[in-house]
């Protein structure tokens, strides 16, 4: 063939491959016409393209074969460097290689192609963005040649070729960029709007699951006694069946080297040294490698975001930086459920303090000034039973006493009513709304679907709120009828106050109900207000039965 010819076919072959990546195909169809075209055009038995991997191995991305028995490598085939063989000599040198049959020639690439009777190989590096990506290698059949000018022919091929595989790979990051932001956007705007650290944990896991193309991912937070749990993970089917499972760490396994050293960790396939439970439990479910960073919280290191796969191939070597942006903003969600968890904790003290003061005001009032005003209208009471007939005017005063001193002591009793009533103390949250509606100066029907008693704070929050609603019903709504509902169930105590008012009410009114979103909060709780004008109000309270906030330790 005529060097016009043979520069023609050259030019069409690297017309075709870069059509090919042009119309945006998979980096692994590229590699395949790569080496298509390649051992077409020099009339090889084999041709591969092969990638260098960070571990000092080697991965066939491309392949291409005329042969009809079973070819030397074929694509995702890892095969260690070393040795004399072609593959080794162009990963030391970054120059075109060449390998003939009758050369002693060593390594594992050597040792496959001569077990099935290969003879001379020859390639030309891979050099993308000035780096030595990998290698275009082709092989004969044993007895037959390969031309002295086999390496210059590739080396040309390999100049056109770069440029292709690196606007593949650059479009395949801008891509991969693109998604990785928006990945991060949707948790990061999950953990501004300070959602849930556990779903926080899953959407970190689901949305890196996906971005990296794992196996399995999960955050596991570590505890005392050296053990970790699994707060959120994810496999392509959804969430990880092993959410809330312990695991004791310790032998030689990422997630144990993330605790012991507080840095990022990998292990690679096959690597034999691997121990502990952690990794008997990963290779009962076939995985191969992983990928762990640290989750660090104000300064302490809390926990380790992991990515494993059951692939031969190895984590590229960005892996522990991409995982370093979801750690960030999974420890952003822990710190906020903390900082959270203190601030419902330091005003639920203070809820509490200002409880216990209502109830000692409470009890002075009742043992101390209410029956000193009982016994002063008693007394006064004697005394007008004393007086003479005729004594119209000290009669009229002393009798404007007694109703003076009664008075004050039912001014008194709906005072201690609204501290703290001893009712709610002595019997519980459904007598205490019971007796509340009665004294409503609206009628109010009570339904109490609650069995025994609650934690204290959480009746109290209730009642109050109940008094509170109940008294903006009798002051402003104008209404003719009233409920009360209170339902506990499902580990939260539910409570609902409805009129048939004006409606129009607003938390930012001052109208008490900004005292009950306060209080309600302080234990974990919730308060929804729905009152349009002309149709009614609904205060609706949520209220966790243990009386306190939950949040993530």
């Amino acid at each position: 063939m005529n060097a016009g010819r043979q520069q023609a076919d050259e030019q069409a072959a690297l017309r075709r491959v870069a059509t090919l990546a042009a119309r945006g195909a998979r980096p692994e169809e590229v590699f395949a016409a790569v080496a298509a075209e390649a051992g077409q055009l020099l009339s090889t038995d084999v041709t591969g393209v092969f990638r260098y991997d960070p571990d000092g191995a080697t991965t066939c991305v491309g392949e291409w074969d005329t042969t009809s028995s079973e070819p030397p490598f074929t694509v995702g085939t890892r095969v260690a460097l070393g040795g004399h063989n072609t593959l080794t000599l162009i990963s030391l040198t970054g120059r075109p290689a060449r390998v003939e049959q009758a050369e002693p020639a060593t390594g594992d690439i050597t040792t496959i192609g001569r077990k099935l009777g290969y003879g001379p190989v020859a390639g030309a590096p891979v050099t993308v963005d000035g780096r030595l990506w990998g290698a275009l290698v082709v092989m004969s059949g044993a007895g037959k040649t390969l031309p002295p000018t086999t390496e210059g022919r590739l080396t040309r091929f390999t100049e056109l070729v770069a440029i292709t595989i690196a606007s593949t790979e650059a479009r395949m990051a801008l891509s991969s960029f693109a998604d990785e932001q928006a990945a991060l956007r949707r948790v990061a705007t999950l953990a501004a709007r300070r959602a849930p650290p556990e779903e926080v944990f899953l959407a970190v896991s689901a949305e890196a699951q996906r971005l990296l193309s794992a196996d399995f991912t999960e955050i596991a937070r570590y505890g005392p006694g050296d053990m970790s749990t699994s707060v959120g993970g994810w496999t392509p089917a959804g969430p990880s069946p092993y959410n809330g499972s312990e695991m004791p760490l310790g032998g030689r396994n990422v997630k144990t080297l993330v605790f012991e050293t507080g840095r990022p960790a990998r292990l690679g396939p096959g690597d034999d040294s691997t121990s502990g439970p952690v990794a008997v439990e990963g290779d009962l479910r076939g995985f191969r490698s992983a990928v762990g960073a640290p989750i660090s919280v104000d300064g302490r290191l809390w926990g380790v975001m992991l990515v494993i796969s059951a692939s031969t191939e190895p984590w590229p070597p960005d892996t522990e930086t991409r995982l370093a942006a979801f750690t960030e903003l999974a420890a952003t969600a822990i710190a906020n459920a903390e900082a959270q968890a203190a601030l419902t904790a330091s005003r639920a003290r203070i809820v509490a303090a200002t409880d216990e003061a209502r109830r000692r005001v409470e009890r002075d009032l009742h043992d101390g000034t209410q029956q000193r005003l009982i016994s002063l209208a008693l007394r006064l009471r004697a005394e007008e039973a004393t007086l003479p007939p005729g004594a119209g005017e000290v009669a009229e005063q002393l009798d404007a006493a007694v109703k003076t001193a009664v008075g004050l002591q039912e001014e008194l009793r709906e005072i201690s009513h609204g501290l703290y009533p001893a009712i709610l103390t002595d019997s519980g949250l459904r007598p205490a709304l019971r007796a509340l509606a009665r004294r409503s100066k609206v009628p109010v029907r009570v339904d109490v679907q609650v069995t025994g008693r609650l934690a204290e704070p959480v009746e109290a929050a209730a009642y109050h709120a109940v008094y509170e609603a109940l008294s903006n019903v009798a002051r402003h709504a104008a209404a003719a009828s009233a409920e009360v509902e209170a339902v506990a169930a499902d580990g939260v105590l539910r409570v609902r106050v409805s009129d048939d008012g004006r409606g129009g009410a607003d938390f930012s009114r001052g109208s008490g109900l900004t005292e009950v979103n306060d209080r309600v909060e302080a234990f974990g709780g919730r308060v929804s207000l729905h009152s349009p004008p002309g149709a009614g109000t609904v205060v609706e309270i949520t209220l966790p039965l243990s009386g306190e906030q939950k949040f993530y330790p």
